[in-house]
C-alpha cells in the first residue's frame, strides 16, 4: 500500500487526537486572555479539563520560583502566578506532557526533546518581543512545532513497524527522512494538526513554514522567527539533530525578522535565562 495511502489526513488526525489534550487547553486559554473580562475562576476552569495538565500547574505554582509551597489549588496557583504568566506556565506545562516519550525513529530521548522544544518556544518569545512583534504566537509556535514529529513516530510504531529510523550520518535532515519514509514532512503534519485543533492561522502558517524550505515561506515573518530561535537553540547545544540543516543566522532572515545578528543573541542570551527558570518550576 502506498505510503500517501497510510498517512491520509484523517489517519493523521486520528492520531494526533490520541495524544494528550494539553495543547488544545493552551489554545481555548489563548482566545480566553484575549478577554479583559476573564477571571481566575475562569481560567481555572479551563485548564482543570486536563487532570494532568492541572497537576503540573498546581506543581509549578509551589515552586521556588513562584515563592514556593502553600499552593493547594489550581486557582490558588493561577493567582499566585498571574495572568501575565499563566499562559507561558501552562504552555511550559503542556509542553512536559505532551513530550511524554521518546521518539524512537526520530532517535530523540524524552527530555531532549522537551528541553529543545522549551528553549525554541522562549527564544521565539524573545526574539519576538524584541522585533516588537506579538509575543503570544511566537511561543505557541515554538512550543507545539515538533507535533508533527510526534505524530509521524507514533505511525511508525504502528502501521510502519518495518520503516527505516532516521541516520544523521545518511540524512541531511528530518524533511528528506520523512519525504522517503512518509511522504510529508512534520511541519505539513502539524500545521494539519493546528489547523483542526483551532490554533489562530498565523501560529498554522508559521509552523508549516518556518523551516524555509520555500521561497515562499520567507512571506512568513513568524516562521522566520521561528527559524531564528532554531539558530540560537542550536548555538546553545539544544536543536535537535535532524533540524540543524535548517536554522542559520543569515542576512535574509534576520532583515525579515527586523534584527541584527547582534540582536537575535542578546535575545539568546535572555532565553538562556528564562529556560533555567522554568526548567526549574518544572523540575
Amino acid at each position: 500500500m502506498a505510503t500517501s495511502t497510510l498517512l491520509a489526513r484523517e489517519k493523521l488526525l486520528e492520531t494526533a487526537r490520541t495524544l494528550p489534550a494539553a495543547p488544545q487547553v493552551l489554545a481555548a486559554l489563548g482566545e480566553l486572555l484575549q478577554d479583559v473580562n476573564a477571571d481566575i475562576a475562569e481560567v481555572g476552569d479551563l485548564i482543570k479539563r486536563d487532570a494532568a495538565l492541572t497537576a503540573r500547574v498546581i506543581r509549578m505554582g509551589n515552586s521556588a520560583v513562584f515563592g514556593g509551597g502553600g499552593v493547594g489549588s489550581l486557582d490558588e496557583a493561577v493567582g499566585r502566578v498571574g495572568f501575565g504568566e499563566i499562559y507561558r506556565i501552562v504552555g511550559a506545562a503542556a509542553t512536559a506532557s505532551l513530550a511524554d516519550r521518546a521518539l524512537a525513529f526520530y532517535g530523540i530521548e524524552a527530555e531532549a526533546l522537551r528541553e529543545s522544544l522549551l528553549f525554541h518556544a522562549i527564544a521565539s518569545e524573545e526574539v519576538a518581543q524584541t522585533a516588537g512583534l506579538d509575543v503570544r504566537p511566537a511561543y505557541t509556535a515554538g512550543l507545539l512545532r515538533a507535533l508533527g514529529m510526534m505524530v509521524l513516530d507514533r505511525v511508525a510504531r504502528e502501521r510502519l513497524s518495518a520503516a527505516e529510523a532516521f541516520d544523521p550520518a545518511r540524512h541531511t535532515g528530518y524533511v528528506m527522512w520523512e519525504g522517503i519514509s512518509f511522504g510529508l514532512s512534520n511541519a505539513e503534519v502539524a500545521s494539519m494538526i493546528l489547523s483542526d485543533w483551532r490554533f489562530p492561522a498565523e501560529v498554522v502558517a508559521g509552523v508549516r513554514e518556518h523551516l524555509l524550505l520555500r521561497s515562499s515561506d520567507f512571506g512568513s515573518r513568524l516562521a522566520c522567527v521561528l527559524n531564528v530561535a532554531g539558530a540560537l537553540a542550536a548555538e546553545t547545544g539544544r536543536a535537535l539533530p535532524g533540524d540543524r540543516a535548517y536554522w542559520a543566522l543569515e542576512p535574509r532572515r534576520l532583515e525579515i525578522v527586523g534584527l541584527s545578528a547582534d540582536d537575535a543573541r542578546a535575545a539568546g542570551e535572555r532565553a538562556q535565562h528564562q529556560f533555567e527558570r522554568l526548567r526549574l518550576a518544572l523540575a
